[in-house]
């Protein structure tokens, strides 16, 4: 079939600008990084590359909305293009999507209550085990058969790989399973995605510049800047409760952490501008991310694991040109090969990120990204209790402080939410009796 000038001129729009991007992204890249390369200047090249990918289907997406190319367009061409910028309409299969609301409605409060365990729990040991992984790799010295040792020291190549096996795993079950039909116009998934990839550079980058008790605060705080984005993102409002608990729990976690920090030993004394500046980069996307796959998760009711692979496949796409504008694809595989147990403990990173992820947009699907928020809250506790308990450390009166205040709050949250629900059931019921 011929290409109509529609298709030949947004193909020449997509691809020219991609290409000219990625050539200036690579120039910059030979021209500008060195090994001790500001913070400013690595941010600087890593969204030049993103926009390779970014700035192209932006300039796509407003092609085909003024063009009207949308309506007209016929063949494989238009209907790809029609997944990436429009989705696709709704259809009978909605009443699935009823049926698993209809159900969700339905749980008792002890189902919700095990649902929310369960989601606790399979997040807790998912990233439990793959921080310890993260730490083995980025610390250990590994060996090879000549007894020669060297250190695995680019965090972006974990995260590539993290992501493709999620990716890749994501296509599986959707192959394999029943899913909803998916709506969503694929371009949708590249703002939590890049807002993904931006939240876990800055996390990285900012333990450069950063002292311990500032770490402490802006993780031990980020409940409160995602309820806040959920009321720019989807103008969402949240009962006087959920702010007490939000508040109550950033109050234990900083006695919990500073107790820690104050009867252990570290390096961390100097807090800069430059990693405020990151950590509130680190926060603003991080809570854009969760509220952002919040919002799409209630517009287009698609199934978490049709998330998880829409998200990856834009996260494959933008870590994959910065590694190739760097040269990293090359050194890293070089280090694979020559390093055989450091391709186990990728493989397992790896593995242990994607199930974790499965609980991840399963558990914001289900329950919104607040509840993921202390989910993942508490998970720190519980990470530096495991470190107690393995490596004998004592804990603080000030830090069993902050353990009692922070289940206290979620305690609250339970309570709360449970009375909440049982007094909109009888507002329910009231018209009913008095018919």
């Amino acid at each position: 079939m011929v290409a109509t000038q529609e298709e030949i001129k947004l193909t020449t729009i997509v691809v020219g600008w991609g290409a000219g991007i990625f050539v200036l992204s690579y120039l910059l890249q030979t021209l500008l990084l060195q090994a001790d390369s500001n913070w400013l200047v690595v941010l600087f090249l890593n969204m030049t590359g993103y926009s390779s990918i970014l700035l192209p289907g932006y300039l796509g997406l407003r092609y085909v909305r003024e063009s009207g190319y949308l309506d007209r367009g016929t063949g494989t061409f238009a209907s790809v293009v029609r997944l990436f910028y429009a989705g696709k309409v709704d259809t009978v299969e909605e009443d699935m999507v009823k049926a698993e609301e209809l159900k969700k409605a339905e749980q008792s409060s002890t189902q919700i209550g095990l649902h929310v365990l369960g989601c606790g729990l399979g997040l807790q040991v998912s990233y439990l085990t793959w921080g310890y992984l993260q730490e083995k790799i980025m610390t250990t010295a590994y060996q090879d058969s000549a007894g020669n040792t060297q250190q695995f020291s680019d965090a972006q190549f974990l995260v590539f790989v993290n992501r493709i096996l999620a990716f890749a795993l994501a296509l599986l079950i959707i192959t394999l399973t029943r899913q909803n039909r998916h709506r969503s116009p694929l371009y949708k998934y590249s703002y939590c995605s890049f807002s993904n990839i931006m939240s876990s550079w800055c996390q990285y980058e900012a333990l450069k510049y950063v002292s311990f008790p500032t770490q402490v605060l802006a993780k031990a705080s980020k409940i409160i800047p995602v309820m806040l984005m959920g009321k720019v993102v989807s103008n969402k409002t949240y009962e006087h409760y959920e702010y007490m608990v939000a508040a109550l729990i950033s109050l234990g976690m900083v006695f919990f952490l500073f107790g820690k920090a104050s009867s252990g030993k570290t390096d961390d004394s100097v807090t800069t501008l430059s990693g405020v500046l990151i950590l509130v980069g680190y926060m603003a996307f991080d809570s854009f991310t969760s509220n952002w796959q919040g919002e799409l998760f209630k517009e287009y009711s698609m199934s978490s694991i049709q998330m998880m692979a829409g998200v990856n496949l834009f996260s494959c796409l933008l870590t994959s040109v910065s590694l190739l504008q760097q040269g990293v694809f090359v050194s890293s595989l070089l280090f694979m090969s020559q390093f055989p147990r450091f391709v186990v403990d990728c493989l397992l990173l790896s593995l242990c990120s994607a199930v974790g992820q499965l609980f991840i947009y399963h558990t914001i699907s289900a329950f919104g990204p607040v509840v993921f928020v202390i989910i993942m809250t508490v998970r720190q506790v519980l990470a530096v209790v495991l470190s107690c308990i393995v490596f004998s450390h004592a804990i603080s009166v000030t830090s069993l402080f902050g353990i009692i205040i922070v289940f206290s709050a979620l305690f609250l949250k339970i309570y709360c939410s449970y009375k909440l629900k049982q007094k909109k059931m009888r507002l329910k019921a009231s018209p009913a009796v008095k018919t």
